[in-house]
This record gives structure tokens, sequence and C-alpha cells, in this order.
């Protein structure tokens, strides 16, 4: 698939659903079995101060992953996919900071897949590391 025609699939099922649009995610890049999604910092995603909320985290760890999802999917065989497994591994606070979610491909399959996403600070500190298993159906 040409980086045109990937930009614009996770544009239009990614980006543009529901959860993705609330929490003001943007595509940065995308290519070669990676993923690049932004998650602004918002007041609206903060548990206690301004800390951002483990749930927003986990939520781009997961739209990351559906997005890779997306990129390997055949569209004569698969018409939707889901998140079987999530696992988020919480490294240090996000504390009022914009976040990055950088994902790859470790293996595709024909009904499966599994990514491991990073979600990187500005300064690319290390904040959070997941795993996401998807089923496509």
């Amino acid at each position: 698939m040409k980086m045109a025609n990937m930009a614009g699939l996770i544009e239009t099922i990614i980006v543009a659903a529901p959860l993705a649009r609330r929490l003001g995610i943007r595509l940065l890049a995308v290519g070669d079995g990676r993923l690049e999604l932004a998650l602004p910092f918002s007041p609206d995603n903060v548990t206690v101060g301004n800390t951002v909320h483990g749930g927003a985290i986990a939520s781009l760890i997961d739209i990351v992953g559906a997005g890779l999802s997306c990129l390997v999917a055949d569209p004569e065989r698969h018409t939707g996919g889901a998140t079987a497994t999530l696992d988020v591994n919480y490294l240090r606070p996000a504390l009022g900071i914009d976040l990055v979610g950088r994902g790859v491909i470790l293996r595709a399959g024909r009904t499966s897949l599994v990514s491991e996403v990073e979600v990187r600070a500005p300064d690319d500190r290390l904040i959070a590391k997941g795993t996401v298993n998807s089923t496509l159906f």
C-alpha cells in the first residue's frame, strides 16, 4: 500500500473514530509497519493535578495498535478487528505534556497481529510501553 493510501486509511478509520476524536489524537507518521500518533495534553484527560490519566495513555496505545492492524488487514478477507489483549507498563508520570505513541508490528498473521507501542514525552523520555494483540475478522 502506498504511503498516501496508508495515511488516508488511518485518518478515515482510526483518527476519525469517536474516542480518538475526543482525545484529540492526530496522525504524525505512517509507513512500513510503523505508525506514530499524537495525544495532545488536555485538562479533560488528567487525574490529580496535571497528571495525564493512565486510561488516556492506554487508549493511545490501543489506538496505535488498531491503526497498525488496519495497515495489514486484507479488505478481501477482513471486515473488522478488535483488541484481544492490551498490556501496558507505566514507567513515569506524564505531567501536563503532549504525548506521542510510536508503534511497530512485531508479528502479523492471517487473523492476528502483535504490535509494540512506546509512549514518549516531547523530550523523548519513555512514559509507557505496551503490547497490543489484535484479532482480525
